[in-house]
């Protein structure tokens, strides 16, 4: 019935995409794939695409962007153990997702988070700073 097999079956991108757990929901998916968000084989797509064995599909989730080839095709979600055999990441997308996670957590360190909200000084303070910065 629905399962994952490399045979030959009609199954739209934003099912694939949910079946895949990509998305938590296809509405999600749906959206993603409306908003550019998602690309099956380097262009634009509509999420009523059927997809099809080999093909290339580029996708963001967050901050990451990732570039994964369909290997089979299946219209059921199941557990994320299964949903990760319908897909292969590409090696050179793992390796700039790795770079870029690599790049956050270093600039996390440049940019600490404050330790506490500016006081009623400090806030004055800055906003003085703001509105000689933009009356020039």
């Amino acid at each position: 019935m629905g399962q994952a097999t490399s045979e030959p079956k009609q199954v739209r991108l934003d099912k694939w995409l949910w079946a895949a757990r990509f998305y938590k929901t296809r509405s999600v998916a749906r959206t993603m794939i409306d908003g550019g968000k998602v690309q099956y084989n380097g262009q634009r797509s509509k999420p009523s695409k059927m997809v099809e064995v080999g093909a290339e599909i580029k996708l963001r989730q967050g901050n990451d962007e990732k570039t994964v080839i369909i290997e089979k095709i299946s219209d059921t979600r199941r557990g994320a153990p299964e949903a990760q055999l319908l897909y292969q990441e590409t090696a050179q997308s793992i390796e700039l997702r790795e770079r870029h996670a690599q790049m956050r957590k270093l600039n996390a360190f440049d940019n600490p988070s404050p330790i506490k909200r500016p006081d009623k000084k400090q806030r004055r303070d800055i906003m003085r700073f703001k509105n000689i910065n933009t009356s020039e």
